[in-house]
């Protein structure tokens, strides 16, 4: 696994730190609003006053929590599958929520008018099992759609590459989140055809770590979510950089960046935490789609002991 995972680091252009005691290697899944507090902390330097050298490694959510599993990277920032992962007895702990809502529309091509348009069309999605799959199910169901039965849902890269192969290839249907599907709608003129945001609770982005990581790293990891909380506070207060940087890193134009950061930052958590609440929501959601009896216990996957402790120094509430 180990021999595989570098291989994919360095075909993404990332060469090992020369400090590698301050190495940090943080996966993410799609190049998109989630995203976005990594970005920040990286562009402003907040891991650079951490003494971290961050290596951000774009990877579908199966393929970071393997590598987070077996030591190949410090932390996870991809929330769905590997919460799920851990309700199944994966060795992580979810120290940090970020992004606590879905912001996922339902994308088709022009000539799909209708939810009866799209019976037997393809779908693409970044992980099988994924939020972003689940929104789109949910908002076909909301559609009158079975989509485990009229609809072929396969796995296309992230965001982006989605749209790419919704405009030229052939996928007819994408769950896009902004700044991408607002790319959709004003350059391809695709439909938008149904939106979620604040139906449920469903965590996106934050923070993901092994135990052994914890156990071996506890400074490192401390020092990582201090560099995330110190963005996200920043996040919280600087509109229009936060835009310039989201314009930066995903290659979109500032109006549509702008029109990003308005909508999406209710969907964010204000100082990395969860509430009590939004946990229990968050597991009752993932114990339906597995199929439990009961939800697990929230200890069990969540830990914000560390995060309150980075707050607390930083004067964060």
């Amino acid at each position: 696994m180990k021999k595989i995972f570098f291989v994919l680091l360095l075909s993404c252009g990332l060469a090992p730190s020369a400090e590698a005691d301050d190495r940090v290697r943080i996966t993410y899944a799609s190049r998109s609003i989630s995203s976005i507090m990594i970005f920040i902390a990286n562009d402003r330097g907040f891991f650079k006053e951490e003494n971290l050298e961050p290596e951000l490694i774009l990877t579908r959510g199966t393929t970071a929590i393997a590598a987070a599993v077996a030591g190949d990277v410090e932390a996870i920032h991809i929330m769905g599958t590997a919460i799920r992962g851990i309700i199944q007895g994966l060795p992580l702990k979810v120290l940090a929520v970020n992004q606590k809502l879905p912001l996922f529309w339902l994308v088709t091509r022009p000539e799909l008018k209708t939810f009866n348009d799209l019976k037997g069309k393809i779908m693409a999605v970044t992980t099988i099992g994924g939020s972003q799959q689940l929104a789109g199910f949910h908002m076909l169901r909301k559609g009158g759609i079975d989509p485990a039965k009229e609809i072929t849902s396969i796995v296309s890269g992230d965001v982006p590459a989605q749209l790419q192969a919704q405009v030229s290839g052939p996928v007819h249907i994408t769950v896009l989140s902004p700044p991408t599907v607002f790319v959709a709608r004003d350059r391809y003129k695709l439909n938008l055809l149904a939106s979620i945001s604040d139906e449920y609770v469903n965590f996106i982005s934050g923070l993901i770590v092994s135990d052994k990581a914890m156990q071996e790293k506890p400074a490192l990891i401390k020092r990582t979510l201090r560099a995330l909380a110190k963005a996200n506070r920043y996040f919280q207060t600087n509109e229009n950089t936060s835009a310039e940087i989201l314009a930066k890193y995903l290659n979109v134009s500032q109006p549509i960046a702008l029109e990003t950061y308005r909508f999406s930052r209710p969907a964010f958590t204000r100082n990395s935490i969860a509430t009590e609440k939004e946990v229990e929501e968050n597991l009752k959601t993932d114990a339906q789609f597995l199929q439990l009896k009961t939800p697990v216990r929230s200890a069990a996957v969540f830990d914000f002991a560390l995060q309150r402790e980075v707050n607390n120094e930083l004067g964060i509430k």
